[in-house]
């Protein structure tokens, strides 16, 4: 949920929060707006130093579905309004 430090996210955006981890590492989490309230994507507790690489191809692929789902959207609006025509 976003708190009042964290706006809600807008659709298909991604944001990443990360905190050192207990022991070692850090502690990252990732949320995706939706239209309905953001949900949690992904967590990686106690991700070693370099998380970033661990990390960037998850939400590259995430990245990528939320383009086309977002063209997909497009088109079956553009379909359904050519439809009632």
């Amino acid at each position: 949920m976003p708190t009042q430090q964290d706006p809600r996210l807008p659709l298909g955006r991604i944001r990443l929060r990360w905190k050192p981890a207990s022991r070692a590492g850090w502690d990252v989490t990732a949320h995706l707006g939706l239209a309905t309230p953001e949900v949690l994507l992904a967590s990686w507790p106690a991700a070693p130093a370099d998380w970033p690489r661990l990390v960037h191809p998850t939400l590259h692929e995430v990245t990528g579905l939320c383009a086309a789902l977002a063209v997909a959207t497009v088109a079956l609006d553009l379909s359904n309004r050519l439809a009632e025509v």
